[in-house]
């Protein structure tokens, strides 16, 4: 028997098998998870699909985050296959990459935009979404994927540094508004590392190097590490944590720079 035996989860943002949603996905699966993944475009969908068995052959459902009516029909074919949820994992974020050079000043509006949009506010429509699949099961647990640059400046990570503040304070709010019904909301701040997501920030190696030198475990965080804290997020081994940004960085968010 697993921590999880008998739930289910619905994983957004599982781009290939170095995202930190499938390092969290595979825990779930290995600890008796049964998962839901979407994917946004026939690209994702190719690659998550190459995934299915090491996913427990999960059922795969496309959404595109930006748009609402999409969110329900994912939302609504996930309580038609699975009877609801117990867990929900948002793994997403994007910036264009002309705003991840230079000063963080020059970001464009409509780059601003949808990062904000994609990144922050898709979280919280999708908790909306999920919330009725929750409630049918008694409660449950929402995660979120987060990192330093939310509260200290990162160079080159601009925009999406200001994007992650911004979903951090969302946490706390939807974490405040859920528990009366039983559903905990929390984010895993993890340290850095290579993503598919972490080709688009500048010098990022320079980074990497920079947080194994600094960090009090001397190494960088690794996707087992990350899969661990997220099953111990999801799971009711946290079931008195709510609200809060868990580090998984070796330490390094608690030396001065």
């Amino acid at each position: 028997m697993g921590f999880v035996t008998g739930k289910k989860a619905l994983v957004l943002g599982i781009a290939n098998e170095r995202s930190l949603a499938y390092a969290i996905g595979r825990r779930l699966v290995a600890e008796g998870a049964q998962l839901a993944v979407t994917y946004q475009g026939e690209v994702f969908e190719d690659r998550v699909r190459k995934l299915a068995d090491s996913l427990g052959d999960p059922l795969l459902v496309s959404c595109d985050v930006t748009r609402d009516e999409d969110i329900e029909r994912t939302v609504a074919a996930v309580g038609r296959e699975l009877g609801g949820i117990d867990m929900l994992v948002h793994a997403i974020a994007y910036a264009d990459k002309e705003d991840l050079v230079g000063p963080y000043y020059t970001v464009s509006r409509p780059g601003f935009l949808k990062a904000m949009e994609i990144g922050a506010y898709s979280f919280t429509a999708v908790a909306r979404a999920a919330l009725p699949l929750m409630e049918g099961r008694g409660g449950g647990s929402m995660l979120t994927l987060t990192y330093f640059g939310a509260e200290k400046v990162i160079q080159h990570y601009n925009v999406m540094g200001v994007t992650k503040a911004a979903l951090e304070a969302s946490v706390r709010y939807l974490a405040n508004d859920f528990g009366h019904l039983g559903v905990r909301v929390n984010a895993l701040s993890a340290g850095p590392i290579k993503t598919l997501s972490a080709k688009g920030v500048s010098d990022f190696n320079s980074m990497l190097a920079h947080s194994r030198e600094k960090a009090p475990l001397q190494r960088n965080v690794t996707g087992e590490d990350i899969g661990a804290a997220g099953l111990f997020l999801l799971s009711d081994l946290s079931s008195g944590v709510t609200g809060e940004v868990l580090h998984v960085d070796c330490g390094y968010s608690i030396i001065g720079m």
